[in-house]
Formats: structure tokens, sequence, C-alpha cells
């Protein structure tokens, strides 16, 4: 899908920014419509957005084109999203629940989507020396992978939407759940999770998550292994994103990504068993 201008209106919108991701700087509301920088995945990520719009899914941003200024223009999704601080509800299992709906109703929606001829995913950097392999399971759609709370819009109490699809490339559906899980379950240490999901029964969230997504019996199981294998890659991944991209990744880096990352595993260790029996239990 070749990009294209975006014809500006004869009525000028100031620029308001829009904060609250991680990695991605200098994204802003000009009226109804969101400017972002172009990322290096942006041929596949036009494409499938477009896919998504001629499909009639609802719940994704369209892709407008290219302003003078060399940005992409998506509309504007309006509705909540949960930025920072994180609001009250971010512990409401209805919500959780919707999460997995949503996500469901995305891999519907995308289940035809053919990455054109001369697309390629950006891969980014090749894989650093020590990290272990990836999974062997074959991708089954292009998903979006990275369902964090600043990426998911809701609308009278249940997520409606999806933004910010810069990372999206083929995967496993387990993989995108477990992404799901890993940021509202939440799947970590204590001590790293938001206040308000310091006291939740994780493995009561992700039954929920796999519930309401409809996840597979063959999924579930293994969604432990995959989980615990991803992880270990992360923290090879992240530290080389820090050193060789800089910018958000390095400030993470900085904060001590790396380090969360690790108690994330050895947390994973201690409490797979018990995620692993919620979500196989009748």
């Amino acid at each position: 899908m070749n990009s294209f201008t975006y014809v500006e209106s004869s009525e000028s919108d100031p620029e308001i920014p829009l904060v609250g991701g991680d990695v991605t700087e200098g994204v802003v509301r000009v009226g109804d419509t969101v400017r972002r920088p172009v990322g290096p995945n942006a041929p596949l990520v036009h494409a499938l957005l477009g896919y998504l719009e001629e499909a009639g899914f609802p719940g994704a941003p369209r892709f407008l084109g290219i302003d003078a200024a060399g940005r992409e223009v998506l509309t504007f999704v309006p509705g909540e999203v949960a930025g920072r601080p994180r609001p009250a509800w971010l512990a409401d299992e209805e919500r959780l629940a919707s999460v997995g709906r949503l996500v469901r109703g995305y891999h519907a929606a995308v289940a035809g989507f053919v990455i054109p001829e001369g697309v390629r995913p950006s891969r980014g950097l090749s894989e650093p020396p020590g990290m272990p392999p990836a999974p062997r399971y074959p991708a089954e759609v292009v998903g979006h992978r990275d369902y964090t709370p600043d990426n998911i819009v809701f609308r009278d109490g249940k997520a409606a939407a999806l933004i910010d699809f810069d990372l999206a490339r083929p995967t496993t559906r387990v993989d995108e759940v477990s992404n799901a899980m890993m940021y509202w379950a939440p799947l970590c240490d204590p001590v790293d999770a938001d206040p308000l999901l310091r006291e939740v029964d994780v493995p009561r969230r992700c039954r929920i998550l796999a519930d309401a997504y409809g996840m597979s019996d063959v999924d579930r199981s293994r969604l432990v292994e995959m989980l615990t294998l991803g992880t270990r890659r992360a923290w090879f991944l992240m530290k080389q994103r820090a050193e060789e991209q800089g910018g958000g990744w390095a400030r993470m880096w900085e904060e001590g990504i790396g380090d969360e990352i690790k108690r994330r595993e050895a947390w994973l260790d201690r409490h797979g068993a018990a995620i692993d029996a919620a979500l196989s239990t009748p």
C-alpha cells in the first residue's frame, strides 16, 4: 500500500501533545486527527489499517495519509485510555473481559489479511548473541503485539478500539493473548505492578481473559511455556534496542526495565503452575 499525501482542511487546528506511551515521541492531536512519526514498520501498518477499514472493523484508527511535515495522519479514536497515573477502574474484571473480546474481534477481522507483495514486517535488529530461540509455532495472524493500557480505548466501560500498531507482525494467537495478560493480569513481580493491581488474583484474571477471548485448550496448554521463553528473550531484545536505537528504549533500560524482566522471569517460575491450573480447570 503506497502512502499518500494528506490534504489539510482550510481551517487550522492547534497541535495538542498526546502523552502516555513509552517509546514513540512527538504524537499530537490536530482536530479529529492524530499525527505520528513514520516508523520503520509503516508499510505493514498502513496496509493493515487499510485492510481493517475495508473489513469494517470499528476498533482501529483509519490511516489518512502523510502530512506536509512527513507525519502519519490517523483518525482520532474517541474514548478513555488508562494513562498515568492509572485510573481506579484498571482492576475491574468486566473491563478485563472486554479486552479479551476486543482482541478476539481484532483477530477475526484480520484473519484474511495477506501482507502485500514487497511489504515486509520490520524486524528491526538481528537477534543478539545468547538469546534463546523463539518457539517454533507457525504464525496465525498479523498481531497487534502491544496491548498495554495506553493502547486500548474504552467506551462505556468496555474495550472498544486498539491504537498504536507499530509492533504489528505475524505471530501466534497464544502470543497475542499472553501479551494482553502481561499488562492486564498482570504477569510480573508485584513490586513492579501498578498499585491498583498488586493485590489481585493473577491466575483468576488470566482465566477471565482466556475465557473472554475463547482461547483453545491447545493454546492454554502452551501459554506458560511461551510466556517464560518470551520473557527470557525480552531481556536480550530490550538491552539491544536500548544500546542500538536509544530514545525511549534507552530511557526504559536506564529506568530498570532489564531488572524488571528478570523479576518477571523469577515470578513466572514460582507461579506458572498456578496460572496453568487456572487456565485448564473445567
